[in-house]
């Protein structure tokens, strides 16, 4: 689980899980600080993150030559109804034409992309601060 408070500069606003902690902060055009991360870019990065990962662990798993994965994703949110992830994956090493095409198609089914290309929905559980006036 992943919390996350406000901090007392505006639109700061620091996560955790509990053992790592991360600042995320609005653009100052937004009115923010730009001290951190903006909310979009952690989906980018939880995108782009597990696409790498699914890479690599694919790769070890097949002792296939892989040095390094580089993924970027950006997100195009200009349609109403439809959010677009755009990503792209860079495959570094000797790697044969075979092992660079099963290593696009086993990154390409990672968690992540998988998660997000179900029906999502929301649920909201508002918690109430205990009155402390008393």
């Amino acid at each position: 689980m992943i919390s996350a408070t406000t901090d007392a500069v505006r639109y700061i606003t620091r996560f955790s899980d509990g053992v790592h902690e991360g600042i995320a902060d609005a653009s100052v055009a937004k009115g923010g600080t730009d001290s951190g991360f903006r909310a979009f870019d952690f989906l980018e990065a939880a995108l782009a993150t597990c696409v790498a990962m699914t890479a690599q662990m694919y790769a070890d798993q097949r002792s296939i030559p892989l040095e390094r994965a580089i993924v970027r994703v950006t997100t195009d949110r200009s349609l109403p109804d439809e959010l677009v992830f755009r990503y792209e994956i860079e495959l570094q090493g000797d790697l044969t034409t075979d092992q660079r095409e099963k290593l696009l198609r086993a990154a390409s089914a990672c968690p992540v992309r998988r998660g997000l290309m179900k029906s999502i929905r929301f649920e909201l559980m508002e918690v109430t601060a205990p009155d402390l006036s008393h």
